[in-house]
């Protein structure tokens, strides 16, 4: 699985960095930056999905 981000409606307010901190960052020019897949840690998708569900501007997707 992988996280994508729709750029065009990312405010990068960091609701997801906030989640999943090891996943997610926001860079100097406030960009959001997937620093890790999600791979196959149960735990790590389950953040992922937790991630993409409370983005406020619906901006992720988790895809196969």
């Amino acid at each position: 699985m992988e996280v994508k981000v729709d750029f065009d409606r990312c405010e990068a307010n960091g609701v997801c960095v906030g989640i999943a901190p090891d996943n997610f960052d926001i860079d100097d020019d406030e960009n959001l930056i997937v620093t890790q897949p999600v791979g196959d840690d149960p735990e790590t998708l389950a953040l992922m999905k937790e991630a993409v569900a409370q983005c406020p501007r619906a901006a992720l997707t988790l895809e196969p």
